[in-house]
């Protein structure tokens, strides 16, 4: 990596705080029966401590700056603090710098308690070494207290950077002798970073990545979904994907067998009812040649970009339902898939496992069933074992989910298993 000490600015940076922050600046002006600012004004105040932008983009005087500002956290505490989000492929950047051994951190002017508590609910808390921010007593900071308030006691300066969206980031990093990197995406004026003395500015985060990472992006995380047909797979991929998206992370959701155009194709062949009477090799094979054209059309791109790919359904289903299922043994099966695996493997699997009586009923309250779905319960009592064979095998990766509970309870052992791998 090019640095040993990361340093990041919250506001504008880490994630985008605008609209809280703006809201709740109109708020208090409101309150105080001062005139209202344009949305370019008020944009202003993202960055720098409130007193400051107060006194200077409102006039006002020391008194009324700090009447504003509780004003402001009568809003901005409990409302305008969650309306914000993080800067898609931000958590992956953090994730990144920690697995690779970077002493990471927050400097900003927010106070401490609201940059914790954000750090918390958006799950970035976990690639933090500290969190340095202001008291709420205090209400102008200066940014090079604050960044040496960020990092461990005899650190290195030459070897820290400090990334912000605005000039006194880069201006304090300078002070102190180490480089600010510019991130022109957040609410800098137009050539305000650079004429600030920036080592390097970028207009996009997955570029600043880049450079961060010393020339390589963050590797992507594959996670699958897998289990028998009825045990809710597609209601907890939905609920994975508004977790994770919320936090940060850019994802692609993908399914097999299907996933990309040829494999769809693929797909109807497999389970259509006209496919009766197929023999099982060829089922084995044409769902390993749906794979190996999905892992190299999606899911690898997507790796290679820092995403986050979800997959309903992977190997472990052909060998759950082919090797198992159709008996037609675990050697083979993954000999036909090794194409497809030697570019992606799962780095964590959740698998859903639920009475196969429970099975049905949710089966027969839904759509018609599929090819495989009519199988009988023998087959399904093979794909069962198989699942439990590949369970016990790679515990390290298959996270095996009771779904028989309530959703939000299931949804709870989810999150709890792609968190421990995150």
């Amino acid at each position: 990596m090019k640095y040993d000490y990361y340093l990041f600015d919250f506001d504008g940076t880490v994630a985008d705080t605008g609209e809280g922050i703006r809201r709740s600046v109109a708020y208090s002006l409101e309150k105080m029966g001062f005139p209202p600012l344009n949305e370019a004004t008020l944009s202003r105040f993202i960055g720098p401590p409130l007193h400051d932008s107060y006194m200077e983009f409102c006039g006002m005087d020391d008194e009324q700056a700090e009447r504003a500002i509780a004003l402001y956290r009568e809003r901005y505490v409990d409302i305008g603090l969650y309306e914000s989000h993080l800067y898609p492929g931000m958590a992956m950047l953090l994730r990144a710098l920690k697995r690779g051994g970077a002493w990471v951190a927050i400097a900003s002017a927010k106070p401490t308690f609201m940059l914790q508590r954000l750090a918390k609910h958006f799950g970035i808390d976990k690639y933090l070494d500290a969190i340095s921010g202001t008291g709420l007593d205090r209400h102008s900071a200066d940014k090079r207290d604050l960044i040496l308030a960020a990092l461990p006691e005899g650190a290195d300066l030459s070897r820290a950077c400090m990334c912000g969206d605005r000039r006194f980031d880069v201006e304090a990093a300078a002070g102190l002798g180490m480089a600010g990197v510019g991130a022109d995406y957040g609410y800098s004026m137009p050539g305000e970073l650079a004429g600030a003395g920036a080592c390097a500015v970028f207009g996009a985060l997955s570029d600043m990545a880049q450079y961060l990472l010393g020339g390589e992006l963050p590797r992507g995380l594959f996670l699958t979904l897998e289990g028998s047909d009825g045990c809710g797979k597609s209601t907890q991929l939905a609920l994975l994907r508004e977790y994770l998206e919320k936090r940060g992370f850019e994802l692609v959701l993908t399914r097999e067998p299907g996933g990309c155009p040829i494999s769809e194709r693929i797909r109807e062949v497999i389970l259509s009812l006209d496919s009766k009477g197929m023999s099982d090799e060829c089922e084995a094979l044409l769902y390993a040649a749906s794979r190996v054209e999905h892992v190299r059309e999606v899911v690898e791109p997507a790796l290679k970009c820092g995403k986050i790919v979800i997959c309903d359904r992977f190997l472990d289903s052909s060998i759950a339902y082919q090797a198992y299922g159709r008996e037609l043994g675990e050697d083979f099966i993954r000999q036909i898939n090794t194409p497809a695996i030697r570019l992606a493997k799962p780095d964590r699997t959740l698998l859903l496992t639920l009475d196969r009586a429970q099975a049905r009923r949710r089966l027969a309250q839904g759509a018609p069933l599929d090819r495989l779905e009519l199988e009988k319960e023998d087959f399904f009592a093979r794909v069962q074992a198989g699942y439990e064979a590949l369970a016990k095998a790679e515990p390290e990766r298959i996270a095996v989910i009771d779904a028989s509970r309530g959703i939000d309870e299931v949804f709870e052992a989810v999150k709890a298993a792609v968190d421990e791998v995150l």
